[in-house]
């Protein structure tokens, strides 16, 4: 059996692209399967029920410290697992995976965001700094994908940067499992409500969505995920529309399931930044596969998704006037809420679904192999 060996530093627990969908199928392709990751007990326990073993790394002591210390303590983990596939899914840990190939072993790059072209519009990075950081992230992914590793990438736009510098590059998109967030069997009860389920931060588009809310005083805004930018809670909280918002927090499959079932729309209005412009956010393919009828941004992209399956409503995601429109237009039309939920449904169990995707990663390790 082919032992290999996932690892992350910028991740925590069973997360849904790593742990309960590429390192769940792989051990069920029969390959022995290790997860190095930030992890609870319980996270180790859910992990060998889906037949693979996490190695349980502690927390990270705030960003140097995960890009330094805690990068490391990932590696010599990993490296005492004696895999013959090293598989990583951060760029900071690009340095260790030529380490592990210069050892013999066969390493994959799994390149989840366009980095360099996400870094350019980091708060937390002094703006004169962000062309330099780019710049040096994207050498060092050319260096390595050049001549170290092998890639997987989560969107087709970043496979076919990659294949530019390596052949031997494949797309996994991050598809959802079509089961998983499926709505439920008996009548579902559709509330007056929209839910955003997913990391909050003033780029995902929070604030004109909040803003909208008095032009629908009828509906409510299920709001879930934690806050990662300093600030921008208060600021939230201050607005009119804030009474309106229902906030649950971080919240487990099963919750986000509920959710989901009991609204009219899935929200992800993401700001027109360039990170975003190409990305498939794995939110918007859940909340298909959820029957969720999709309120999105207005990208050529996410409009060939959306409207052209008939799944959704693309709007412009600075305008609250647009957006609080077509919340507007679903309340009061139910049957398009089924249609576009029904649409949306059968998209993900023709095209979009992580099976496909499963598929495609074990030939990807066949051929390492």
């Amino acid at each position: 059996m082919t032992r290999i060996c996932h690892l992350a530093s910028n991740h925590e627990g069973l997360d849904t692209r790593i742990a309960l969908k590429e390192c769940t199928s792989l051990a069920e392709a029969g390959y022995e399967t290790h997860l190095v990751i930030t992890a609870s007990a319980a996270d180790v326990e859910r992990a060998a029920a889906r037949g693979f073993q996490v190695h349980a790394l502690p927390p990270d002591s705030g960003r140097m410290g995960r890009m330094l210390k805690h990068t490391w303590r990932c590696y010599r983990t990993a490296s005492r697992i004696g895999a013959s596939i090293y598989h990583f899914h951060d760029p900071e840990l690009i340095p260790y995976g030529m380490l592990f190939r210069m050892s013999g072993q066969q390493v994959i790059y799994d390149v989840h965001e366009d980095y360099p072209r996400d870094i350019l519009d980091k708060y937390w990075l002094p703006r004169w700094t962000r062309r330099l950081v780019s710049g040096a992230v994207a050498a060092l992914e050319y260096v390595g994908a050049r001549w170290f590793f092998r890639v997987s990438a989560a969107t087709p736009l970043i496979c076919n940067r990659f294949r530019n510098i390596n052949p031997s590059t494949v797309d996994i998109n991050n598809y959802p499992w079509p089961s998983e967030l499926a709505p439920p069997e008996v009548e579902r009860e559709r509330k007056p409500q929209v839910c955003y389920i997913g990391n909050i931060t003033r780029v995902r588009g929070l604030r004109a969505i909040i803003e909208a809310l008095p032009q629908v005083p009828q509906v409510s805004f299920v709001l879930c995920g934690d806050f990662s930018e300093p600030g921008f809670e208060d600021e939230l909280r201050a607005l009119p529309g804030w009474s309106q918002v229902r906030f649950l927090g971080k919240v487990d499959r099963g919750q986000a399931r509920q959710v989901m079932a009991e609204s009219i729309a899935g929200l992800v209005t993401f700001l027109p930044i360039r990170s975003h412009l190409d990305a498939q956010p794995n939110k918007l393919f859940e909340y298909m596969s959820a029957e969720l009828p999709v309120i999105a941004s207005d990208f050529s992209l996410w409009r060939e998704i959306v409207s052209d399956t008939g799944a959704g409503i693309c709007v412009d995601p600075e305008s609250p006037d647009a957006i609080a429109a077509a919340i507007s237009d679903l309340l009061r039309d139910e049957s398009a809420v089924e249609k576009m939920g029904n649409a949306g449904r059968q998209a993900v169990l023709n095209k979009y679904n992580w099976p496909t995707e499963a598929v495609k990663l074990v030939r990807f390790y066949k051929e390492l192999a």
